[in-house]
C-alpha cells in the first residue's frame, strides 16, 4: 500500500492526544472542585468548574434538554465527515492538523454529553470586569482548528502544497 494512503491515520493520533488531554483535565477538575468553585490563578485567569448543557459559550444552554441530543448528533456527523476528509487530505498538513484538532475536540465534548449529559468547562478568562464564558481543552482545540482552517482558506491558496 502506498505510504501517502496511510498518512492520514497519523492525524488520528493527534485527535486521540486531544481527547486524552481533554478527558484527563476534566477528570482532574471534576475531582478537585465543587460546581461553581473558583480558584484565581492570575489577575486574568481562573479555574472554575462549570457544567455546560449548551454549545460553545453556553449557546442554547437553557433550551430545555433537546439540545443535548442535537449536539450529540451534530458531533457524530461532523466527526464522520472529518475522518472522511482526513483520509483524502493527507498531502495538506495544515488542513489535516486543523481537522484533527476539531475532531479531537468534538469527540472530547461528545464523550461528556453522552456520559454526563453536559460538558465540563473549567478555564475562565477575564479582564476589567468582563468574563469570557468558561471553556475546556476540547473547545480550545476546536477553536485553534477552525482558525487554522480559516487561515488556510485565506492564504493557503497562494502557497504550493509540498508532498
Amino acid at each position: 500500500m502506498h505510504e501517502a494512503t496511510n498518512n492520514w491515520k497519523r492525524w488520528l493520533g493527534l485527535s486521540a492526544i486531544i481527547v486524552v488531554a481533554d478527558l484527563a483535565t476534566k477528570a482532574w477538575i471534576s475531582s478537585s472542585f465543587a460546581p461553581g468553585e473558583v480558584l484565581k490563578v492570575t489577575p486574568f485567569f481562573n479555574l472554575v468548574l462549570v457544567y455546560n448543557t449548551g454549545a460553545a459559550f453556553s449557546f442554547l444552554a437553557s433550551a430545555g434538554g433537546w439540545q443535548r441530543w442535537f449536539f450529540m448528533g451534530v458531533s457524530v456527523v461532523v466527526s464522520i465527515a472529518i475522518v472522511w476528509m482526513l483520509s483524502r487530505r493527507d498531502n495538506h498538513p495544515l488542513v489535516s492538523a486543523a481537522l484533527a484538532l476539531v475532531l479531537g475536540g468534538a469527540l472530547g465534548n461528545l464523550y461528556d454529553r453522552v456520559t454526563l449529559g453536559h460538558v465540563v468547562d473549567f478555564v475562565q478568562l477575564h479582564a476589567a470586569g468582563y468574563y469570557w464564558p468558561a471553556f475546556n481543552v476540547a473547545d480550545s482545540a476546536i477553536t485553534i482548528g477552525v482558525v487554522l482552517l480559516v487561515w488556510d482558506s485565506l492564504v493557503g491558496k497562494n502557497q504550493e502544497v509540498r508532498t
